[in-house]
């Protein structure tokens, strides 16, 4: 009997089944709490399970109940059904969402749950069977008629066979995991060198990830859009698409920014695609959230990839455009609920756009950074004049950063009207996010929002390879943005000059004169002004010539004190957000992707500075350093070796990835510093070169 039918048969064909009065979250961080947050809307208690390393998350502070389920590594935890089930039946959860990851698109885990009377929120599991593995569901959508990228379709037993089928199909390729996700077993391979080496390490990285190694080749599609359409299913028959999310914006094929919806497409292709998701969901009967992914080209063209049988990381941007909150949507439609609307229903109001905010080194080619988060200050969320702030996060100021998962600290996302006053906001947004202890890429995704190919929407998948192809540094200071962030540092200088001037006045017991005109040096540009002003303000900034004439005068207000992270004020009217850290006889300045030390000085000050030495970093191009915290996976050298640039030398793993360490120029191995299994701090030396 189905599920929908067995429901009817309980509770009667006209009554409306009973909510769930507790549900259990299996699943960790941020969207344990975005699933918390729902649950707790509806009137429903949660349950929270929770690994060692997560014994103080946010996720298990939010929850009703918290059940410990095992040691950190997720194989050992997270991905144990049966220590989820027990859980359920220790505090009489009748439910349990998955989240995303996990064991989210696992057949065996409903199935399971099922068995032992608790109900899974998300698709039923004949639906994550022919489309939860990648595999089959391109087999399910050419059956479907569904246009698919050309690949090859069946397990690949080894890497020379992955190279076999490679040659055949024609390079570039994507070497996928079947069961993978969140850019987790995937490689681009452009020879069969690449490919062996990507089916190698696809394999691996699927193998500890999802519990899965197997994978599959397909052509890649060269300056493709990646483009996703929410689809929403209940236990009646019922499939609506909610729009497409824009997901082009990637890094190592992880999704980086996310905006809904689509600047490439026009309503005739978006129905387009919306249909043909709905006419595969209906073909599995499908009857939860899912996200159907298309390749798409330039000129609108697209193919089928695979369906995400869970909710997706970037779900947001798609509730706020349409209103829809997906997560109350899963519950009620597990709980027999009949979609409260019909396609008709759903209509797009305005923008959104997402900004992925991992633990990561952009300045360090994006390496995974872990750590304690000795300040975290996300923005301030809401509505305000048409524009949205929301945050999604499962993290706390003072909580730790751990090498076991994912390196997401939290999902920034606003709305506007428009594009490009969503964009704006987030940029805003962005600018008043703080966070310190750790390495994150606010920097890089703030840069992001000045960049102007991003602006325009001529994007695609290549884009961060092809616009960062030396890695990320941030924007020089330049134009309007150095001069508000000169005015910015002369004021923050004004006050220190004042209240000091004013301490000096009361133990002294007369004035003292401090120059007026200042010289800000921000990296490597230089602003020469004057500020005038009393605490707490306004202060007027005149930004002066090489004559010391004014050339443009600014009014600035702030309620900014000595200390305060974020300086919040106005420039001239606009609301301007700058972060401030401070360095030894200045600070750094942090606005709109600009990243600079900078240092307020009097002209004789700037005289002297100008001749102090530089200290030269220390050579250590004789050592392979630990490029970021991690795990020793394998050393593939001895002491003593001879080694060639681009040798393999050791393969290093960070929250779920595996990087491979090759040698940069030719060389002998002198000493082996580190074995596998070892745990090394960035920088630490894993081999010694004679």
């Amino acid at each position: 009997m189905r599920q929908a039918e067995a429901l009817e048969s309980a509770y009667g064909k006209d009554r409306d089944p009973p909510m769930f009065k507790k549900i259990l979250i299996a699943n960790r961080g941020e969207i344990a709490c975005r699933v918390i947050k729902s649950a707790r809307k509806m009137g429903i208690k949660t349950v929270a399970v929770y690994s060692d390393a997560d014994r103080d998350a946010l996720h298990v502070e939010m929850a009703d109940e918290a059940v410990h389920i095992g040691p950190a590594p997720a194989n050992q935890s997270y991905l144990l059904m049966d220590k989820i089930i027990a859980a359920c039946k220790a505090t009489g959860a009748e439910a349990v969402h998955p989240g995303y990851g996990f064991l989210s698109e696992r057949e065996a885990f409903p199935v399971e749950l099922q068995k032992n009377g608790i109900v899974f929120i998300g698709p039923n599991p004949g639906a994550i069977a022919a489309m939860g593995d990648k595999i089959e569901s391109k087999k399910a959508a050419a059956a479907a008629k569904v246009s698919t990228v050309p690949g090859y379709m069946g397990e690949i037993k080894d890497a020379k066979h992955a190279v076999e089928i490679a040659n055949q199909i024609g390079y570039p390729v994507m070497i996928k995991a079947s069961a993978g996700g969140g850019g987790k077993g995937m490689r681009i391979a452009y020879d069969a060198k690449e490919a062996a080496e990507g089916f190698e390490l696809a394999r691996s990285e699927a193998k500890s990830s999802f519990g899965d190694d197997r994978c599959f080749v397909e052509k890649f599609i060269e300056n493709p859009r990646h483009i996703e359409i929410q689809v929403l299913g209940d236990k009646h028959g019922n499939v609506v698409y909610l729009g497409e999310r824009e997901c082009s914006i990637q890094r190592r094929n992880q999704k980086v920014l996310e905006e809904a919806p689509s600047p490439l497409l026009d309503e005739k292709t978006r129905k387009a695609m919306g249909e043909q998701a709905v006419a595969l969901s209906k073909a599995v009967g499908y009857d939860s959230a899912g996200t159907v992914e298309f390749v798409a080209g330039q000129d609108r063209s697209f193919y089928f990839l695979e369906m995400n049988t869970r909710l997706q990381v970037e779900h947001p941007v798609t509730e706020l455009v349409t209103g829809v909150d997906l997560v109350e949507q899963m519950i009620r439609v597990a709980a027999g609920e009949k979609l409260p609307f019909k396609q008709s229903d759903i209509k797009l109001k305005g923008w959104a756009v997402e900004s992925r905010v991992y633990a990561e080194d952009p300045f360090r080619n994006f390496l995974p950074s872990i750590g304690r988060l000795v300040r975290y200050r996300p923005p301030a969320e809401g509505s305000k004049d048409g524009v949205t702030v929301r945050n999604d996060t499962g993290v706390f100021e003072g909580g730790e950063i751990s090498m076991y998962y994912d390196p997401m600290i939290a999902k920034l996302v606003t709305h506007a009207p428009t594009r490009e006053e969503a964009i704006d906001a987030q940029a805003a947004a962005l600018d008043a996010f703080y966070i310190d202890g750790i390495q994150h890429n606010v920097p890089f995704v703030s840069a992001m929002m000045q960049h102007p190919r991003w602006r325009s929407g001529k994007i695609s998948t290549g884009f961060i390879k092809e616009e960062y192809p030396e890695g990320f540094t941030p924007r020089a200071p330049e134009g309007k943005d150095l001069i508000t962030l000169a005015a910015v540092a002369g004021t923050i200088d004004h006050l220190g000059n004042t209240r000091r001037r004013d301490i000096t006045d009361q133990m002294s017991g007369h004035s003292v004169n401090f120059a007026k005109r200042r010289i800000v040096r921000i990296g490597s540009a230089e602003v020469e002004l004057e500020v005038l002003g009393a605490i707490p303000g306004p202060y007027y900034v005149s930004i002066l010539d090489g004559d010391g004439q004014p050339t443009k005068t600014m009014e600035i207000t702030s309620e900014w004190w000595p200390g305060e992270p974020v300086w919040f004020g106005t420039v001239d009217g606009a609301d301007v957000a700058v972060q401030v850290r401070p360095i030894s006889n200045g600070m750094t300045l942090s606005y709109r992707g600009i990243q600079a030390p900078t240092y307020v000085y009097t002209q004789r000050e700037a005289e002297l500075a100008a001749l102090m030495p530089v200290k030269l970093a220390a050579d250590m191009s004789k050592f392979l350093l630990c490029p970021m915290p991690g795990l020793v996976k394998a050393v593939n050298v001895s002491e003593g070796q001879e080694v060639k640039a681009g040798d393999n030398l050791a393969i290093v793993e960070a929250m779920k990835m595996e990087n491979i360490l090759k040698a940069e120029r030719d060389g002998k191995v002198k000493k082996v510093a580190a074995k596998p299994g070892d745990s090394l701090a960035v920088d630490a030396v894993i081999l010694e070169f004679a």
